[in-house]
Order: structure tokens, then sequence, then C-alpha cells
């Protein structure tokens, strides 16, 4: 009887709750993916862009920057790009083009740094002003500050102007 009266105890304690199991938050891009949304995000919409001549340095070494990126050798890019900032000081492209390459880092605290820089350097319009909210989403989303990274979603809509209807 002892043995009946323990097989339900433990009948009824494997019938017991369960502890649900934990489940994971929404999948982390992965660093390629995310610059490749920056760069998406920044190409929507028909602004207009008001593009300064450059020094022909600069074109130099963002040219370098842009085959270093290819080959993912973002050392390489990221210096072609500190060397062109020593030239044209604050140029919030570059600032942002910068942040960019440290999302592919990984490193968060720098990506948004530097995206902040270009933002307060730059045009607060269009393309460059996208790309650098998308940038601080993501270096706020990997850094798990969802408030900040959800305010960072809002501000994408602010940086596009309807144009005025023309009759």
């Amino acid at each position: 009887m002892r043995f009946f009266v323990v097989g339900i105890f433990f009948l009824l304690a494997a019938c017991g709750p369960t502890t649900p199991k934990k489940t994971a938050g929404p999948a982390m891009l992965t660093p390629e993916v995310m610059v490749a949304q920056v760069r998406a995000v920044g190409s929507q919409g028909n602004d207009l862009t008001v593009a300064p001549l450059r020094d022909p340095q600069v074109e130099d070494l963002r040219h370098a920057a842009t085959q270093a990126e290819t080959r993912k050798d973002i050392a390489s890019a990221q210096s072609s790009i500190d060397q062109a900032l020593k030239i044209s000081v604050m140029d919030p492209d570059l600032l942002q083009w910068q942040a960019e390459l440290f999302l592919l880092k990984k490193d968060w605290v720098q990506a948004e740094s530097f995206a902040l820089s270009s933002y307060n350097k730059g045009p607060k319009l269009g393309a460059l002003c996208r790309r650098n909210w998308k940038t601080l989403s993501f270096a706020r989303q990997a850094r798990k500050d969802a408030s900040g990274a959800m305010v960072a979603d809002q501000q994408i809509s602010k940086c596009t102007v309807v144009p005025p209807p023309r009759y």
C-alpha cells in the first residue's frame, strides 16, 4: 500500500505546473545586414541632394576605403576615412561612413558616437539624416537600449520632407 501511495505522489508531481521556457527575443541582425539596411534607408525617397566639390585627395581616400570595405578589410577602410577626415574635418558623410564601419566591427558605442556627430554636422534632412538615425537605432538595439532604438526609428520619418503640391 505504501508503494501505491508513493507511486501516486510521483504521478501527481509529474502532472504539476511546468515552468515556461524562456523565449529568446528578436534575433540580432548581422553587422553586414545592419549596414545594408542603413544604406538602403538612405536611398529611399526623392531627396534633393547638394553635393559640394570634394578635394581630389579626399576622393582618392574615399575610393581606397570603398575598395578596402569590398575586400572586408575594415581596418584599412577606417584608416582611409580617418585620413580623409583630417583633410575634410567633420565632413558629415565621412563621419556617417565611419559609423557604419564601426557597426561592422560591432563597436556599438563608437557607431553611435560617429552617427550623432554626423547628424549634428549634417543637414538633418534627407538620405544622410535617415542613415544617421538607422545607425543609431541599430547601435542602441545592440546595446539593449530598446527605448532609445525606438526613438531613433521614429526620427527616420522626420528626415523626409514632402514637397508642396504643384499646380
